[in-house]
């Protein structure tokens, strides 16, 4: 439910790509980039391959859900070394849909100590039926002033090996900016089988994405269920985005690493290890279930 203006529109390669573009345009060496963790771990990657350090704001799980410390976000941003923030949104891999408060409050404390703010929303079509994400764009006028929003169809349609993605921005000085980033790094133009693909995603499969909502969505009140009753040691956090479930495995295991290694190496099921996304990430793990509903249960039992 957001007008964007075709102007803040830039096409690119790809999020991952345009990120670590972004990140050497926008800080200086050593200059801190703030995440709130656990988030996306290729962040991480971005960040550090270009110079960059990261600065963690721990998310705090509170019950059923994680919520932003914001005193300590606020701690982070007034350093003076930060620059940068990269979000998640809806955030993976705890599938956490941000409410239009907290995005404001974010905006409001990046523009008071100036730091710039980039919204990945690659998961933004995945969201349960009946639930929507919102854009950190859409929020207030300073959020649109002072932040950069990636988003492609590679997520909700599978096409990632196409390599086609967008990058918004409406502030016309951060975008030539980024811009001739994008231009120096020779990612700034869209292939001819992305842009076909592109327009047949979103003028065509408004019914594709709502079968897939519900699919994942069943799969994943399926998966729910079962851990709750047949693996009740572990506890997932029930979450309305995404096709992740975000599982604390503490009360078998205080090493993810090795739990994922034993699952691999004794089960032949393969899941991410939750360290790699930071934060509390050491006793969880991540479970892919956007796949067939049969591969979901094989992979439960």
């Amino acid at each position: 439910n957001v007008e964007i203006p075709c102007d803040d529109i830039i096409f690119v390669t790809g999020v991952v790509p345009s990120i670590s573009s972004m990140v050497r345009r926008l800080t200086h060496p050593n200059e801190y980039v703030i995440l709130l963790t656990p988030t996306y771990n290729i962040f991480f990657n971005s960040i550090i391959n270009n110079g960059a350090r990261p600065l963690e704001s721990a998310l705090v799980f509170n019950e059923d859900h994680y919520e932003i410390d914001f005193d300590d976000l606020e701690e982070k941003m007034k350093n003076t070394q930060s620059t940068l923030m990269i979000l998640c949104n809806p955030a993976n891999p705890t599938g956490t849909i941000y409410t239009k408060e907290d995005l404001s409050r974010i905006a409001m404390l990046a523009y008071k100590y100036n730091v710039k703010v980039i919204s990945d929303e690659i998961h933004c079509e995945l969201v349960d039926p009946s639930y929507q994400y919102v854009p950190f764009y859409s929020v207030s006028e300073i959020a649109k002033d002072i932040s950069i929003t990636c988003l492609s169809p590679s997520k909700v349609f599978n096409i990632a090996g196409l390599q086609g993605a967008a990058v918004i921005c409406h502030n016309p000085f951060l975008r030539h900016q980024i811009n001739r980033g994008f231009n120096n790094d020779e990612i700034a133009e869209p292939n001819a089988f992305i842009i076909q693909a592109i327009e047949s995603c979103y003028s065509e499969c408004d019914d594709y994405i709502d079968e897939l909502r519900a699919y994942i969505q069943h799969n994943k009140e399926y998966a729910y269920s079962y851990i709750e009753k047949e693996i009740s040691d572990l506890k997932v956090v029930h979450s309305h985005a995404t096709y992740l479930l975000w599982v604390d495995i503490s009360s078998l295991s205080n090493n993810s690493v090795e739990f994922c290694s034993f699952l691999k190496e004794n089960a032949r099921l393969f899941v991410s290890e939750g360290r790699e996304y930071h934060g509390d990430g050491y006793h969880h793990i991540r479970i892919n279930v956007a796949c067939p509903k049969s591969i979901v249960i094989e992979g439960l039992k």
